[in-house]
């Protein structure tokens, strides 16, 4: 018999002893039990991406593109009220940044979400931040009162210190049901009078604003339809009262 026909012939032979028919009601269960794991796992996925760029939307300083809104914001004078109720929170942090500093900043840009402002919060992290003691939010407010959006605030040395600060802004931000373009802002720390920089060549003034718990702190923001983007700003100029500039 060559090497072919005996690998036949024991192809052929029946087992040495009978398996057992297979459970088909415990294989389906152990399959629906897998499914929903998938499932589970496909959403805590999906939760942690949340989570993770709602981190860096409200702890940005970076500056960079982003789409504009689909509502283009109307542009108003700008005008400064005195503080307006907050939002309930949970935690400090929380509790800190829906309390303003000082008096609320109204930016003059109202949109279907409500009326943007900017005002400044406290900032407690003598660890890992010693030098800085507020930060800039800008927050939408309606008849419900105020709701934080956007937070930058200086993260190495003092919060004070002579220049600009916590510059950033030129994106999307907010939730579903409150998402807003972020103009770019920041402030300056000094006798600033004017702010200026220039988008394609084309001048642009910034908005201003003295921070009532300290004059010689400058709040700015530019128009969010002159500068939709803080990628085509050139570097920012101060100017005090008399036009000496004070920065190079």
């Amino acid at each position: 018999m060559s090497e072919l026909e005996r690998l036949k012939s024991a192809l052929n032979e029946a087992p040495p002893e009978q398996f057992a028919a297979p459970d088909l009601t415990r294989i389906m269960a152990d399959g629906t039990r897998i499914r929903r794991r998938r499932r589970l796992l496909t959403g805590a996925g999906a939760a942690a991406a949340v989570v993770a760029v709602v981190a860096v939307v409200f702890g940005a300083v970076q500056l960079r593109p982003q789409p504009q809104p689909q509502q283009q914001p109307v542009a108003a004078a700008p005008s400064t009220v005195g503080p307006a109720s907050t939002v309930p929170s949970t935690s400090a942090a929380e509790r800190q940044q829906a309390t303003p500093l000082g008096d609320v900043v109204s930016l003059g840009i109202k949109n279907a979400t409500g009326e943007l402002v900017l005002y400044a919060f406290k900032i407690d992290e003598p660890q890992t931040m010693p030098g800085v003691g507020f930060g800039l939010m800008l927050a939408v407010r309606d008849a419900g009162g105020l709701h934080p959006v956007y937070a930058a605030n200086e993260v190495n040395g003092a919060d004070r210190s002579f220049g600009f600060h916590a510059t950033s802004g030129g994106l999307i931000a907010g939730t579903d049901a409150k998402q807003v373009q972020v103009p770019v802002l920041g402030y300056f720390a000094g006798p600033a009078a004017r702010i200026t920089s220039s988008v394609h060549g084309k001048p642009v003034n910034a908005h201003l604003a003295r921070w009532s718990e300290d004059p010689g702190v400058v709040f700015f923001w530019f128009d969010p339809v002159q500068v939709p983007s803080a990628a085509a700003l050139t570097p920012l100029a101060a100017y005090n009262a008399g036009g000496t500039r004070l920065t190079k």
